[in-house]
């Protein structure tokens, strides 16, 4: 609904043009591993578990359903690399600054392009990390989806942006910072 709303404020002659970003599943930090997701009590998202179960905050890791219609039976997401989501920001800016669009709203979709399973991204983490995560599998959460990952062909093309940090340096860098906030006692519980 939100970017109905940004639309119908663009036509209604108001002097704003707007660049409507479509993020799919942001994850990892900034390579300094100063700078990284800190979600308030338990994470929700599937990378801050991953690592606070890696680093003994967590017991274990809860895979929702093993049974979807894909490859390994879990469910398949477009994970990006925030800091190719921060490059895609500026990119989009500038493109808006110097008035580049033809039209006062432009949508791009942000991501890989390629999915990768929840089991995928746990082996990816131990094999770039070294870190091996217990975790189990239950039952479906209701409403996930099997598969989704973005299209991110019109960013690619107009915006000349793509997604280059490779899933494994994204691990990399979350379980850096993952490290970084335990020795700082600020990993969260």
């Amino acid at each position: 609904i939100s970017e109905e709303i940004i639309e119908d404020v663009v036509k209604s002659g108001v002097p704003i043009k707007s660049i409507i970003l479509r993020y799919f599943n942001p994850v990892g930090a900034h390579p300094s591993a100063l700078i990284g997701e800190l979600p308030n009590g338990v994470p929700q998202n599937l990378v801050p578990y991953l690592t606070q179960t890696a680093c003994g905050m967590r017991k274990e890791l809860t895979v929702f359903g093993n049974d979807y219609p894909t490859p390994d039976g879990s469910c398949i997401r477009d994970f990006i690399d925030v800091v190719d989501l921060a490059k895609a920001h500026v990119t989009a800016m500038r493109r808006m600054l110097e008035e580049k669009s033809e039209s006062g709203v432009e949508i791009f979709n942000l991501g890989t392009g390629r999915g990768l399973s929840v089991l995928q991204l746990i082996d990816i983490f131990r094999k770039a990390t070294g870190v091996a995560v217990p975790f189990k599998i239950g039952p479906r959460r209701a409403g996930d989806i099997e598969q989704i990952w973005a299209n991110p062909r019109r960013a690619n093309e107009v915006l000349g942006w793509k997604a280059l940090v490779d899933p494994e340096q994204t691990m990399r860098n979350a379980w850096k910072w993952q490290c970084y906030l335990s020795e700082r006692g600020r990993g969260q519980s």
